[in-house]
């Protein structure tokens, strides 16, 4: 009888975090490994509500549509810092536990933001104040409020087990399009030292202070020109495991949409080539989708020539009782419906029940 041994990474084959999880490594491995067979869809908030419901067991406007799930599931943890049990989406924190176990048992991916509240205005993520970066860190006045802020990260990323008992992997993307200066975190509120000092602490204190080995760091900025521009606050090779990049359609000019998908996405494959990192499109969406063939006609024209883990559209956040709406993927009857069950039916694109068969954490 032969005996196989477990499979033996060197320090190249492994995440940032050196001690994480059999699952995490595992799931490292293999978020690079189904870039070749095509690319994962997600969907930010989809299991918790959609275009006109909310909190309806099982339900999901994308498998309302297709009749599957996406492959990778986008929540959102603002708001957990300041002991709100909603956060700024509204999500019950107590539900959102039960969402991301719901994912992984079904084999998906978990990722998860967070527009933190200003530390040192206690005002939204939106709001920036100069200085708020430098108060947090190590020696800045808060400091030690920003350090409670990831210890209450650190009990709600503990509280995600299996069945089994082992925790979720999660992705983590925090300080996401930090180029632009929309959140305080962003480039004209910080010097590039200043936010990659930032990054580093926050990485090294939840893997070596608060002892998560259930996370892989993902780094993305928004819409970029250059490499150099991409990389101007990249934070080292040692502190990310995914990079990616948030853009979303403005306008109904298709063509300049998909040029500027592919200019990115091709900077994006060669450093991640380069670094060893696993490429993304951690965020993207076209409010109200009022192309009926935007799906296949546009956005699979865009992802084609690329190989990434996968794509994320943002929250279908649904009517708004100033009568406005807001949704990146189409419900049941929207215009773009049909084409959109083209597109998951195309080969490039992966959902949960093909995913599930890969066996991601295994």
């Amino acid at each position: 009888m032969v005996f196989l041994s477990a499979p033996v990474f060197t320090q190249t084959d492994l995440p940032v975090d050196k001690n994480a999880t059999r699952e995490t490594v595992n799931l490292y491995h293999n978020l690079k490994k189904i870039i070749a067979k095509g690319i994962m869809f997600g969907h930010q908030d989809d299991l918790a509500y959609g275009y006109n419901w909310k909190y309806k067991d099982g339900r999901s406007d994308i498998k309302d549509v297709t009749g599957d799930y996406p492959a990778v599931y986008g929540w959102e943890l603002g708001h957990l810092e300041i002991d709100r049990v909603t956060n700024l989406d509204s999500v019950p924190f107590d539900k959102m536990k039960q969402f991301i176990r719901k994912g992984y048992q079904r084999g998906g991916v978990i990722t998860i933001s967070w527009h933190l509240n200003n530390p040192l205005t206690g005002k939204t993520a939106w709001e920036p104040e100069k200085g708020t970066v430098t108060a947090i860190l190590p020696g800045g006045e808060k400091h030690d409020l920003y350090k409670s802020w990831l210890d209450k990260l650190s009990a709600f990323m503990n509280d995600l087990k299996g069945s089994k008992g082992e925790f979720i992997p999660l992705v983590f993307r925090p300080y996401h399009e930090l180029n632009g200066s929309w959140f305080w975190w962003g480039k004209n509120h910080c010097s590039a030292d200043e936010f990659k000092k930032l990054w580093q602490f926050t990485v090294g204190y939840l893997r070596d202070e608060k002892k998560l080995h259930h996370l892989l760091y993902a780094f993305n900025t928004d819409r970029f020109a250059s490499r150099e521009e991409y990389l101007e606050r990249y934070p080292g090779d040692e502190w990310v495991d995914v990079i990616g990049f948030d853009i979303y359609q403005r306008g109904n000019n298709n063509e300049a949409f998909i040029k500027d998908i592919d200019k990115m996405l091709t900077m994006l494959e060669a450093i991640a080539a380069e670094k060893n990192k696993i490429p993304a499109l951690t965020e993207f969406g076209y409010g109200s989708l009022p192309d009926e063939n935007w799906w296949t006609g546009t956005f699979g024209k865009a992802l084609a020539p690329h190989k990434i883990a996968w794509v994320l559209a943002w929250r279908n956040a649904g009517r708004r009782p100033n009568g406005t709406e807001e949704f990146y993927v189409p419900y049941r009857g929207q215009r773009s419906a049909a084409d959109f069950k083209k597109f998951y039916g195309s080969e490039q694109t992966l959902f949960q029940k093909e995913v599930a068969k890969e066996g991601m954490y295994k």
